[in-house]
């Protein structure tokens, strides 16, 4: 018998508090992580328009979050010797597969959201 993905994940180093993968997890799920990964499978985007796309996070925590992602090789971060100071942002092929996986779990946050917040359902609709 196989086991799924799953079954060694729940049994793997992930869930060890000094598993390296916690890392990748913190920035990969974060709330703004999550939100610029999914605005860049769209294509590159300059840092001002991206910040634009990604509605309340601060100009601190954009580029935390764009930092934290190159780190992992998630995006690729490139820098114009022009004045003023250009940088585009876009996703490398290992950062649009974990865009296409975030983007499946906000789709299923939203489409669930009214069983995930029951009471404010009503003005959710509204």
């Amino acid at each position: 018998m196989t086991d799924s993905i799953s079954d060694q994940l729940r049994r793997g180093d992930v869930l060890a508090a000094a598993c390296p993968s916690r890392a990748v997890l913190r920035v990969v799920t974060s709330q703004w992580g999550v939100l610029v990964l999914m605005v860049l499978r769209d294509g590159t985007l300059r840092f001002s328009a991206l910040r634009r796309r990604v509605g309340g996070v601060s100009e601190r925590m954009l580029a935390e979050t764009l930092r934290r992602l190159e780190a992992h090789g998630l995006v690729l971060r490139v820098a114009y010797p022009v004045v003023p100071p250009q940088t585009e942002y876009s996703l490398t092929p290992l950062g649009l597969e974990a865009a296409t996986h975030v983007a499946a779990l906000a789709d299923w946050v939203e489409v669930t959201l009214p069983r995930l917040l029951p009471d404010q359902s009503a003005e959710l609709r509204e």
